[in-house]
């Protein structure tokens, strides 16, 4: 997966009016300079700021710009001395993407290096500065990037620290990941941090998933005596094509085909199998908390296993997506074999299940049982679905050649949005073809 570099836009007073500032030294300038935030070679370079068409043209702010833009040192040739605001922002910035001082701009080994440091007072107070100066989503980017460049992992096992950052998928993530070292001091803190991002998840995608499955349940239940409402025009002008009558330029309708209504028993079963591996940590926050919506409709019926070299079965604790989290354990191999060998083994109505795996198909287990458990599943009228990734990052890195293997018996693998994801299984139940993204587009 590829990391995304923040684009830097400043918090401004909601009654000013903005424009964009870019790269263009020309571009409209502002009011108050100091209300630029600053940049870095490494960041993005757009922000916005209040426009006034009388400095347009200024040459001062042009330079400043580009000051912004280049992220200061010797190299960027502009002159411009930032301050008050932009000085402030600068020096976020230069934390976290910008050269050591007094290093000659290197690292050891002729690396660029950041100035962080390693300090938990240090970088706490870099957490409520860049908070402090943009908006939350390039806020969660930095701390992503943070740890990503900086190795600062180890510090969000102290409870202050997590407190002080902001919550997203990722960071969920990335405290799952750090689950088995985490101590008993900071879980409470780690688990609240992830109830809040996993209840902000379920209330934006509960109701529309819900919504889209209801209906799809509904119409997957064909009736022959339907009611004018629930008649599935279609369907029904389709087979009763035989009946055309030209002089009248009309089809006469000999049966009529309907849509069902969904009694409150079970009509799908629905089969989650999550490969755990850390590349997947976005994708299991996220099927965690689509396995807690749909076990919550009574007319499926919701497993969720989750794997790596070993097969864990987490559909007793469906009814809590966090619990459910807290049970992955990411990192280390991958068996889908195995997995799906598991998953295999509970199905009892083929013909009424929709098997959905979640994995970038490195497969650590044994490839050629794999497939055919995949060719068998298929035979018996399951309905399997294989996504590359469930999150909001485009195409992942993946194993092309399981994925050609997959897609020769039926079984295309794409990547997935979580908006997309209601729209996917309501396609499966339904079982008509899947809405398949352009992988190209992802990238």
């Amino acid at each position: 997966m590829t990391s995304t570099t923040p684009d830097l836009t400043a918090t401004t007073d909601p009654a000013d009016t903005t424009t964009t500032a870019t790269t263009d030294p020309t571009a409209t300038t502002a009011t108050d300079p100091a209300s630029v935030p600053a940049s870095s070679s490494s960041a993005s370079s757009s922000a916005s700021v209040p426009a006034d068409s009388a400095t347009a043209t200024s040459e001062a702010e042009r330079l400043r710009r580009w000051r912004l833009v280049l992220g200061g040192g010797g190299a960027d040739g502009t002159g411009c001395e930032l301050r008050g605001r932009d000085a402030a922002m600068d020096g976020a910035l230069a934390s976290l993407y910008g050269r050591e001082e007094g290093s000659g701009g290197k690292a050891p080994g002729g690396r660029r290096a950041a100035g962080l440091g390693a300090s938990a007072p240090g970088v706490a107070r870099w957490l409520g500065d860049i908070r402090t100066y943009f908006p939350s989503s390039v806020v969660q980017v930095m701390q992503r990037d943070a740890i990503d460049r900086l190795g600062l992992s180890a510090l969000l096992l102290e409870p202050e620290m997590l407190e002080a950052v902001e919550a997203d998928v990722h960071l969920v993530g990335t405290l799952l990941s750090l689950n088995k070292v985490m101590p008993e001091t900071t879980k409470e803190t780690a688990r609240a941090v992830v109830r809040k991002v996993v209840e902000q998840l379920e209330k934006k995608l509960a109701q529309r998933t819900r919504a889209t499955l209801t209906g799809a349940l509904d119409r997957s239940a064909r009736i022959s005596r339907p009611r004018h409402r629930d008649i599935d025009w279609d369907r029904t002008i389709r087979a009763n094509l035989k009946n055309y009558l030209p002089e009248y330029r009309t089809v006469v309708p000999e049966r009529l085909i309907g849509y069902g209504r969904a009694a409150q028993s079970v009509k799908k079963d629905v089969v989650l199998c999550i490969d755990q591996s850390g590349s997947m940590a976005a994708s299991v926050v996220y099927a965690s908390v689509f396995g807690a919506v749909l076990a919550s409709m009574r007319a499926l019926d919701t497993r969720l296993v989750v794997f790596d070299t070993a097969v864990v079965d987490l559909t007793d604790q469906l009814d809590d997506p966090v619990d459910v989290l807290f049970g992955t354990q990411l990192g280390g191999g991958t068996d889908i074999n195995r997995a799906l060998a598991y998953c295999q083994s509970r199905i009892t109505r083929p013909t009424e299940t929709v098997v959905v795996l979640i994995s970038d198909l490195y497969e650590g287990g044994i490839r050629d049982e794999m497939l055919k458990r995949v060719a068998a599943m298929k035979a018996s009228g399951v309905q399997f679905v294989t996504l590359l990734a469930l999150s909001d990052e485009g195409a992942p890195a993946y194993d092309r050649d399981h994925a050609a293997a997959l897609a020769a018996l039926g079984a295309p693998a794409f990547a997935c949005t979580p908006d997309l994801f209601p729209d996917v299984m309501a396609a499966a139940i339904e079982k008509r073809p899947l809405p398949i993204p352009d992988m190209a587009e992802q990238r």
